[in-house]
């Protein structure tokens, strides 16, 4: 009666055994691998330091043209309130003609035109300003746009306080920024960053490690032993899996020190988010090397599927909701949007249940289904 019991769990044993010694000589081989250590550890602080210090989507010292047709006290006020901005770098001329040659030849990026009865309308409440942006650059003359009109309602509400009266039309507008106080775009260039080093050590590392096993043909040596392919798969992947952990961890612990950006999330709900899609990644990358079976089919491939889409589609740099309805659907293959979205509500938001559950859900699947996957096309390359 207990021969089957012992049998299963002899068997369960030996299987044990196996995966045991396969992560063995897998880590071994990791750690004398530097391009493996180097692309798992060096690279996501290198990526964490180069994006994070070199994108950066604020606009500074804008040089702009300051046209003063009078040289009253209000109109050097309202100079000066951009001569105190660290959004502007301003160059004050005389004519209107200047500051557009200035602005044709790209010498300044906006011209600030403060006309010769600007303190008279100041004085009727009326006073007008006239800002000229340079639109080459959308975003930029955007946010400049923005910075100036700031710039100018901070000066009249100064203004108004110091006459005691209420400025304009009498309405005090309050603005303020959730969730970014500082409007800071290392806060959400920071997390996204992590989607990229996650997809970088579990996609494209397992899928140019494994493509190196079957070229060299060490995978058919494996094959004709007692091992079963889950279990290579299994003994291939956790050591890759820790090190995309550690990668995380170097990550979390930059973004803190170097961006000063807040976890205001769980630190257990941020690992295990990640290692869903650590999973996702690895999935991929498994399954892109039993299809391809060469390094640079599988590098071309990995970039193409995981790391374009994690850049340019999960919302890393673009909100999707900003893209056509055609290119919005398609993100949603990805599973990077996914990750982006948690990443972000968890660094800077918190717990938001209602994001972090079916995002996650989402990435569940996705692991469950790739790694699947992964294992079907190893079997299907056995027989």
């Amino acid at each position: 009666m207990n021969q089957p019991v012992d049998s299963s769990s002899q068997a369960l044993r030996a299987a044990l055994r196996r995966i045991r010694a396969l992560i063995r000589k897998e880590t071994w081989q990791l750690l004398r691998d530097p391009s493996s250590i180097a692309i798992g550890i060096v690279m996501p602080v290198a990526l964490l330091i180069l994006f994070g210090y070199g994108i950066n989507l604020d606009v500074k010292n804008v040089p702009v043209a300051i046209v003063m047709e009078e040289n009253s006290a209000e109109a050097r006020g309202l100079a000066s309130a951009f001569e105190l901005s660290s959004y502007f770098s301003p160059k004050p001329v005389k004519t209107m003609a200047e500051a557009e040659r200035m602005l044709l030849s790209s010498e300044v990026r906006a011209i600030l035109r403060i006309p010769s009865d600007f303190s008279r309308k100041v004085a009727q409440g009326n006073g007008e300003v006239q800002a000229v942006v340079n639109g080459s650059d959308a975003n930029t003359a955007r946010i400049s746009l923005s910075y100036a009109e700031a710039a100018v309602g901070v000066w009249a509400a100064k203004e108004a306080s110091r006459k005691g009266t209420l400025g304009g039309s009498g309405v005090t507008i309050e603005s303020r920024l959730w969730f970014n106080e500082a409007n800071d775009s290392s806060y959400f260039l920071v997390p996204g960053l992590v989607v990229l080093v996650m997809t970088l050590i579990g996609a494209l590392l397992t899928a140019l490690v494994m493509a190196r096993e079957w070229e060299r043909g060490t995978f058919e040596a494996l094959f004709v032993t007692p091992v079963r392919s889950t279990e290579i798969l299994l003994g291939k992947t956790v050591p890759y899996f820790l090190l995309g952990l550690a990668g995380l961890a170097l990550c979390v612990v930059g973004s803190r020190l170097l961006f000063g950006v807040p976890l205001r999330g769980s630190l257990l709900v941020l690992t295990i988010v990640s290692m869903l899609y650590l999973l996702v990644a690895l999935g991929l990358g498994l399954a892109i090397s039993s299809i391809t079976k060469s390094q640079f089919i599988a590098s071309q491939v990995t970039v193409l599927v995981t790391f374009l889409p994690a850049m340019m589609l999960s919302g890393f740099m673009f909100d999707p909701r900003s893209m056509p309805w055609a290119v919005q659907i398609i993100t949603y293959i990805f599973p990077g949007r996914y990750f982006v979205t948690l990443l972000q509500t968890l660094f800077l938001a918190g717990n938001i249940w209602s994001v972090i559950l079916p995002n996650a859900a989402v990435l569940a699947g996705m692991a469950t289904a790739l790694l699947a996957l992964a294992v079907r096309m190893t079997r299907k390359r056995i027989a």
